[in-house]
């Protein structure tokens, strides 16, 4: 099981990015991908999560509004639209996919990609 997450780099406040997670993970075993990110000094938090069968989303309190996750199932890639950025979310984003869940809890994640560094200037 291999998940790559792209789309990472600089941008200032107020901008958009949009990340990618591609992981060759037997499909029809996989419950939930999200979306985890750790800043420095601080510890690893959810940012939003969806149902891999359906579209049932769930999101941090933080990029509600602003972010919004989607999935492409024939592509098994998982995407967050990130918009109107601000500095504080900066940090190294996380993609993951749960056999179990698409909760807000990291230890419901089984299989974790390397992370893509989000930087926001303000």
């Amino acid at each position: 099981v291999q998940l790559q997450a792209s789309g990472g780099g600089l941008v200032q406040a107020g901008g958009s990015l949009v990340l990618s997670c591609a992981g060759s993970i037997l499909t029809d075993s996989r419950y939930g991908m999200g979306w985890f990110r750790q800043a420095p000094g601080k510890e690893r938090e959810f940012v939003a999560a969806i149902r891999w069968i359906g579209y049932a989303t769930n999101y941090a309190d933080s990029v509600r509004d602003r972010f919004t996750i989607s999935k492409d199932n024939a592509r098994s890639t998982v995407y967050l639209q990130m918009n109107s950025l601000k500095p504080e979310d900066t940090a190294v984003y996380y993609c993951a996919a749960s056999l179990s869940s698409y909760g807000t809890n990291e230890r419901d994640y089984n299989y974790w990609g390397q992370g893509t560094q989000v930087t926001v200037s303000s």
